[in-house]
């Protein structure tokens, strides 16, 4: 699966799951963990991980993903690239300042989240 499907799959599961479980079942193929086991591990990251005010679920399954697939060693850097990536391509880290809960205005949709958090992990790990 190219990152371009990894991004609109994750996306198209999204309404049925939160943004975390989302990203962490894009690479399910590669991470060598059932749908199930993923689904677990991320079911705590909805909402900013558990609150709208810690960081994006998405952003936590996209560094969950790398962790998974890093070689030994390799997921700190992995998580170092896929941060301000995240933050260059949604405008924020946290769910609230994401959401807009403060300002009114939202700069980027829990889909579009879901989207680049999966494109973040797939440059940092040199996905197709």
């Amino acid at each position: 699966m190219t990152i371009n499907e990894r991004m609109n799959y994750a996306a198209l599961r999204k309404k049925e799951m939160n943004c975390c479980q989302a990203v962490l079942v894009a690479f399910a193929d590669e991470a060598g963990r059932s749908e199930e086991d993923l689904l677990r591990l991320g079911s705590g990251f909805g909402s900013g991980m558990g609150t709208m005010e810690g960081t994006c679920g998405a952003l936590v399954g996209a560094i969950m993903v790398s962790s998974l697939l890093s070689e030994k060693g390799a997921a700190m850097a992995a998580s170092r690239a896929i941060m301000p990536r995240f933050k260059e391509l949604c405008g924020a880290t946290i769910c609230r300042d994401l959401k807009g809960i403060d300002t009114g205005k939202v700069l980027c949709s829990c889909e579009n989240c879901v989207r680049n958090a999966v494109r973040a992990a797939g440059e940092s790990l040199a996905k197709d």
